[in-house]
């Protein structure tokens, strides 16, 4: 997803995550790769079990590696990341890459103002002393738009709104000015005005800092706001990805118009249905054999052979673009106008 003459900040290959459990091995994710340009924003969406969260807690190191197998290579600006050691990635969380995770409310502390969690962040990484820290605290809770920074410094979480306490979350992880900033689904919980607030927010700060972003969500409205290349996940595996206009605008892969056709648009008539997808995500412990994807699909029977029940689909990239089916371009283009028209009726 990046250009040829551009050496990817992060690069992820072949990436595989699996958990053991009583009830067998969890494919969590099978097979994964992309890359992320410099201060670029790729935007990873599918449905709840995908393995989108999955991957980005292996990019950190957070995964215990007692209980998980961990394969691949994952390189953040030439560092491969997935053999380094627990002490090095302390090191590179926090300094060189933050998440912003979903509840904020769960992550901080009850016990400690929002103002000693930034500072705590700060001075772990750069020896601050502890007014050097409070002083950041007050700066970064200004930067990202807490009114009265200098006061609010000293409240706790539960005096923050649910939009300032994920203000105060993306505060405590650019407060180290991280090159690669992880947003886990940071809107979800939000009304729509806040959620507008916080997308502009993190552009913003993008702007600024020039920060890598990697934004994880389910919602393929968000994606159209702020990603520059968009990465589709189902089961653990990459199904399609491009850039945002491409994929939006002439998605290849069937799993890629379900997510689209269950989205209401201010461009159809109001009258006009949701198509949700059929069935349910597949099990990661005994997944489909062939694609993933295949037993929720509405167009197997068009492959010849029953190739989708039994072949897993190549993730075929050429210049950034690429998904994984067995339908051929000229099926797939028939099949797109086909659904186009439909939605349109």
């Amino acid at each position: 997803m990046t250009s040829t003459d551009q050496q990817p900040f992060l690069s992820v290959r072949d990436l595989k995550v699996h958990f053991s459990t009583e009830d067998g091995i969890v494919k969590a994710v099978d097979g994964l790769s992309f890359d992320l340009a410099k201060g670029q924003t790729l935007g990873i969406v599918g449905e709840s079990g995908s393995g989108k969260s999955v991957t980005n807690l292996a990019i950190l190191g957070l995964h215990d590696r007692k209980r998980t197998s961990l394969d691949g290579e994952i390189l953040l600006d030439g560092k491969e990341l997935l053999t380094a050691g627990e002490r090095e990635l302390e090191k590179l969380r926090g300094n060189k890459m933050a998440m912003i995770f979903q509840d904020a409310l769960a992550s901080l502390s009850p016990y400690h103002t929002v103002g000693r969690q930034i500072a705590e962040t700060y001075r772990k990484h750069t020896g601050a002393s502890k007014q050097e820290a409070r002083a950041r605290a007050v700066e970064m809770l200004r930067r990202v738009g807490i009114p009265q920074p200098d006061v609010r410094v000293d409240d706790y979480p539960h005096q923050f709104s649910g939009g300032m306490r994920q203000r105060a979350m993306i505060a405590m992880a650019l407060v180290c000015d991280p090159e690669l900033l992880i947003a886990d689904e940071p809107t979800t919980a939000l009304d729509v005005t806040v959620q507008a607030q916080i997308m502009d927010l993190l552009k913003d700060l993008q702007q600024e800092f020039g920060t890598s972003i990697i934004f994880i969500t389910h919602d393929l409205g968000v994606i159209a706001d702020i990603a520059d290349d968009v990465l589709v996940m189902y089961g653990g595996r990459c199904v399609e990805r491009g850039t945002k206009k491409e994929v939006l605008r002439t998605p290849r892969h069937p799993y890629t118009w379900g997510l689209l056709g269950s989205m209401p648009s201010l461009d159809h008539p109001v009258d006009v249905p949701l198509n949700p997808i059929p069935g349910s995500p597949p099990s990661l412990l005994n997944p489909p054999t062939g694609c993933r994807f295949h037993p929720r699909c509405a167009f197997p029977e068009k492959v010849a052979g029953g190739l989708c029940a039994t072949e897993r689909p190549l993730l075929d990239v050429v210049d950034g673009r690429g998904s994984a089916c067995h339908l051929t371009p000229e099926q797939r283009a028939d099949l797109l106008a086909d659904l186009a028209g439909s939605r349109q009726n």
